[in-house]
Parts: structure tokens; sequence; C-alpha cells
């Protein structure tokens, strides 16, 4: 199975995706398939940060990380997937391609994000210092039929409660 976890930067993707994970280790047997985190940020560095953030490179690596999610669903191996995607075209091929796709969306709304500015992205953006923010400069296609949304305006322990569920589809 392959879990989609897709919003801005800073709406808690990697954490929710990496708090799945420990929930998978919890809740898992032995006859659970091993499951695996790919960050998008982790990919263009597994990659040698061959690509910078133009559109065409930024759309170079939503595709290796859904070909990378298929050849690991179809090796009996689930994929929690955090990644900004900001691609409508990548999530229409994951569900065209990916047998067991599950597509969530965190929505924390870009007033949050950028009071919230955990990376500083929002910031650098405001004084002129980086350009390409996806949700500023860069559209931002809200998905249109996610299997789950997390609305993302409160605390941490409240988007964290939802990993439990996505752990349970991971280990059935």
């Amino acid at each position: 199975m392959v879990i989609w976890i897709i919003g801005l930067s800073g709406s808690g993707k990697s954490t929710l995706a990496n708090k799945v994970l420990e929930d998978v280790e919890e809740i898992s047997n032995e006859k659970s398939k091993k499951t695996v985190l790919l960050d998008g940020d982790v990919i263009r560095e597994l990659f040698d940060h061959d690509i910078g953030y133009s559109i065409q490179d930024r759309l170079l690596n939503a595709r290796r990380i859904c070909q990378l999610g298929k050849f690991l669903d179809k090796q009996n191996i689930n994929v929690v997937c955090a990644i900004l995607s900001i691609f409508p075209e990548t999530r229409k091929w994951n569900r065209e391609n990916i047998d067991n796709y599950y597509e969530v969306f965190v929505d924390t709304p870009i007033e949050t994000l950028i009071e919230r500015d955990s990376k500083g992205i929002y910031k650098k953006f405001k004084n002129g210092q980086l350009s390409e923010v996806a949700g500023m400069d860069i559209e931002f296609p809200v998905p249109k039929n996610p299997d789950l949304v997390i609305k993302n305006d409160k605390s941490l322990d409240d988007l964290l409660s939802n990993s439990i569920k996505i752990a349970k589809l991971l280990c059935q």
C-alpha cells in the first residue's frame, strides 16, 4: 500500500508520516509487511541534489517518487510518502497505477503556516530572499478527492491523533 501524505511546506506531512511509522511498529505483527518512508527532501538528497526547485525539477522529483512508490508496492513493501505534491497529474497517475493507493491531505491554512514558519521559508519569501514557494508564488492545487483530509490548524497532538487510523490501514 502507498500512503501519499500531501500538503504545503510546514503543514506537518513529515511529522505525521514519522508518527505513522512509529504506530505501525507498535501495532504490527510478524505477518505485517515492511513499511518505509519516502520524503520529498530525502529523495532529492538520495539523488545527490541533482535537481533544483523549478517547476520542471519539482515534477521530475514527484515522478521519481511516484515510480519508486509503485516499485516498492509491487515488492510487497508498504510506503508512507510525505510530499508537497503540487501536480494533480502525478496524483492521478498514482490512482491509476498503484493498486493500493491512499491519499491524505494535510490541510493547513496559509495564515497558520506563515505564523508557524517552522523552516523559515515563508519569512524568506516575504523578504524577497526566496522564490518558487508553493502556496505563495507557485500554485498549490488542493486535491479534489483525497481519501482523508486532516485539518491542521490546532495542536500537534490533534494532527498526530490521525496517525493510528492510517497505520491500521498498513497493518491489514
